[in-house]
């Protein structure tokens, strides 16, 4: 053990000799996780457990380290411990620790075997779409008979794996036949598992979509997604923000080959962290959870530079905006499908069946107090090591948005879904293959279940819900423009252009803008897009020329402002209308239209008028529509949760 810092009140306890993988249980506390909003107690109570694997014992991995920021009040208590525990010194600060990222074809070579007799044995990871699972068997590890798995007929060993490679080994040697991850991590997985075709992985549920557990955090150079390029990158080695990074920069138009990747062992906890990365100099920003990118920013505002925070970091985006790009499933080994199909049917309706019940008991928690802390201390326990950790498993919940059996019909439904399955397993491959992590693309499946066979609520039983107040965006949005801050927040924006006296906009020519906006939409909802119309100021230019009162001037400009208003309606309601046409719905209340009029022209101001058009090409660019893809995390009251 060590304490770091010459502060008393930023002093930071600094545990080494603890064996990877351990935990410990509830006490002095620092939030941390393991995917997503994988929170874990630390505390200096009790000595460290070992946590349940799926892989065998290995040899020796080098010594893990913790951190616990203590304040003022804490610090005398610290000095007594670091003086009762052997092995207390005083250390600098570590640097961080980066390491490489080859495929896992060259990080796993475990022989293929037969799945195991006995219990089925399912890994589960700290992540709150786990607490479902959990409360399907009965709260504990070993399927309780009366529990919805019990009643299906299954008996299943739920073991928390939370190291993918180990998972992998696993299932590859037969431990398990569950490989259980993101849609990220199984397809890393899918070339090493690919090589054998008993092994090849079918994707068979989603459980949930990362709704606010997951963030980009950035050093103050970088006010826009398009600033990334050129800049270096810390990340988890094969974790759940590979693709996420992937999907950001491909939607600001970049690649994995603009930016400098660093690669840190861990994804939270000690100097094997992103976050940990993020105070060196080199590092321009860092993929993490969402308790150290709170850390990391002086909770969510801009780092100050004291405790944990970064000076100047700030959160670009997270998953609350971002609620479409980190899906968790479940995938099966094809044989172990093909022989154990109605068995693994039953796994997957006693998942949803555990989704819906569990949704119903924390709506109901008030009337079933005690059904629902016994639920959720016994989530404690298992994902967190502490069943006196309830509000961290609280959070971990709030943190995933559960597909369920509504989002998995139009997850695996439909090729065209934007979001779905066959979408994001092509962007995923393409972005792996383009860093090495897969030399090709190859084949991932799913199970095509009917899910209409299974039961319980239907896709069309309740309409969907406005995700946003129009009325406060609508105010945010005419504050922002009043003040010249309308792009504040602003993660991507693109252009359309029209032509002269032009009030419709046909899906044919603007086909190929309509679409990206149908995507952007999907991937961030919980984002505001909104739709700013411009209008050309040749008008107002040539009446002022030929000296008009400035009361037509006046109307001349409003005349131009209604008109650009018009427009960006007229661009809103074809976008919406040509998304249904392809079977996507969007929420019109995502949507804020803006119009312009001659206010902010292409070529710039002149005074305190619009510069005039040198020639027809800058007279054309005049005349468009703006998509601007804007977070507003800080604007809470605006966004209704999932």
């Amino acid at each position: 053990m060590s304490i770091v810092g010459s502060d008393p009140s930023a002093w930071t306890i600094r545990f080494t000799g603890v064996p990877h993988g351990s935990r410990f249980s509830a006490g002095v506390r620092r939030f941390t996780r393991n995917r997503s909003n994988r929170r874990e107690m630390r505390s200096l109570k009790s000595p460290p457990r070992p946590a349940a694997s799926l892989a065998q014992p290995g040899p020796s991995l080098p010594p893990r380290r913790r951190t616990i920021t203590l304040g003022t009040s804490a610090a005398r208590a610290a000095l007594l411990l670091a003086s009762l525990l052997p092995g207390a010194v005083f250390a600098a600060q570590p640097p961080a620790a980066f390491i490489q990222s080859p495929p896992l074809t060259q990080v796993v070579s475990t022989a293929v075997g037969a799945v195991a007799p006995g219990p089925v044995l399912v890994p589960i990871i700290t992540w709150g779409g786990d607490i479902a699972t959990l409360y399907a068997n009965g709260n504990a590890n070993n399927t309780d008979k009366t529990s919805i798995f019990g009643r299906l007929g299954l008996n299943l060993r739920l073991v928390r794996e939370d190291v993918f490679a180990k998972q992998l080994e696993a299932y590859l040697s037969g431990k398990s036949p569950y490989l259980r991850g993101t849609m990220g991590m199984v397809n890393m997985a899918a070339e090493a598992a690919n090589r054998d075709a008993r092994t090849k992985p079918v994707v068979i549920y989603q459980l949930t979509w990362s709704a606010g557990g997951d963030a980009m955090v950035v050093k103050s150079s970088i006010k826009t997604t398009r600033d990334l390029k050129g800049k270096t990158i810390a990340l988890q080695a094969y974790g759940p923000h590979v693709d996420y990074l992937a999907k950001i920069l491909g939607d600001a138009g970049l690649g994995m080959k603009d930016v400098t990747l660093r690669w840190v062992a861990d994804i939270t906890g000690g100097a094997k962290s992103p976050a940990a990365a993020l105070h060196d100099n080199g590092i321009d920003a860092a993929m993490v959870i969402i308790p150290d990118a709170l850390a990391l920013t002086s909770n969510g505002t801009v780092g100050s530079g004291a405790e944990d925070s970064v000076k100047g970091a700030r959160i670009l985006l997270s998953t609350k905006t971002a609620n479409r790009i980190i899906a968790d499933v479940y995938a099966v080994r094809s044989d172990y499908l093909q022989s154990n199909r109605a068995e693994v049917e039953n796994f997957v309706r006693g998942l949803i069946q555990g989704e819906q019940a569990l949704r119903q008991l924390v709506t109901n928690k008030a009337l079933r107090a005690a059904d629902y802390r016994q639920t959720m201390a016994s989530a404690a326990k298992m994902l967190l090591d502490s069943p006196q950790a309830l509000s961290d498993v609280e959070g971990m919940y709030n943190d995933a948005e559960f597909a369920a059996l509504k989002g998995n019909g139009v997850f695996f439904g439909s090729s065209d879904n934007p979001r779905g399955f066959a979408q994001l397993n092509k962007e995923i491959q393409g972005s792996f293959v383009a860093l090495g992590l897969l030399r090709q693309a190859v084949a991932l499946d799913h199970a095509r279940w009917d899910f209409g066979r299974f039961g319980g609520e239907r896709a069309s039983a309740t309409p969907e819900a406005p995700r946003f107040d129009t009325g406060k965006v609508a105010a945010i949005v005419a504050r922002r423009q009043q003040q010249g801050r309308l792009g504040e927040g602003e993660l991507f924006a693109f252009e359309v252009f029209f032509k002269p006296n032009q009030d419709k906009f046909p899906v044919e020519a603007y086909s190929e803008a309509f679409t990206r906006v149908i995507g952007l939409a999907a991937t961030y909802g919980g984002a505001v897009i909104t739709v700013e119309g411009h209008s050309d100021p040749m008008a107002y230019l040539q009446g002022k020329r030929d000296g008009a009162s400035q009361i037509v001037l006046s109307r001349t400009q409003q005349s131009a402002k209604n008109l650009s208003m018009s427009r960006a309606i007229a661009v809103r309601d074809s976008v919406i209308g040509y998304a249904k046409s392809r079977g996507t719905s969007l929420d019109s209340s995502q949507f804020a239209v803006v119009g312009h009029g001659i206010s902010l022209p292409k070529n710039g101001m002149c005074g305190g008028d619009p510069c005039a058009p040198r020639n027809e090409q800058e007279w054309q660019k005049n005349m468009r529509v703006e998509f601007r893809i804007i977070q507003i995390e800080a604007e809470t009251s605006a966004f209704k949760p999932l």
